[in-house]
């Protein structure tokens, strides 16, 4: 049995265990000192504009995402939902999971009356890059990003 609920911070183990499951992931992640992402799963948690989410199948953290929603000006004042750190477990991967993240997210999203999804990939990602174009994404947009650190 599937459920998509809250994350606990129970889980933060097995997120981040996900987050690192590959290559890029892989090069930015340190699951072996889980200090710093104990701290931002506190912020996350307290903040009503953030969900962070996992899926469980039987107990087991096999998904995750977060879905951000951004009050904002543009679009008449439009709500929109951002996603973030879209992981699947390995053992999951092709069962169909990742489609029912999405779809979750944007269950979700409409429930928050957003009017727009969005999400951003690296680059590198062509494999998700066709996924999210399969779900319907475009890729309307170029994002930028800057690393202050």
């Amino acid at each position: 049995m599937l459920t998509i609920e809250r994350a606990l911070k129970t889980d933060v183990e097995a997120i981040v265990a996900m987050l690192a499951d590959d290559p890029l992931g892989a090069q930015r992640e340190t699951p072996e000192d889980l200090s710093h992402y104990r701290e931002a799963f506190e912020v996350i948690d307290a903040d009503p504009h953030q969900y962070l989410a996992v899926a469980r199948r039987n107990g087991r953290v096999v998904g995750t995402l977060q879905l951000t929603v951004v009050p904002g000006l543009s679009r008449r004042g439009a709500t929109r939902a951002q996603i973030e750190g879209v992981r699947v477990h390995a053992d999951e991967r092709g069962s169909g999971l990742g489609s029912e993240l999405l779809e979750w997210a944007e269950r979700e999203a409409r429930g928050r009356g957003c009017v727009m999804l969005q999400l951003t990939s690296d680059v590198k990602r062509q494999d998700a890059h066709r996924f999210y174009q399969r779900l319907g994404y475009e890729a309307s947009h170029i994002g930028f990003k800057k690393r202050l650190i």
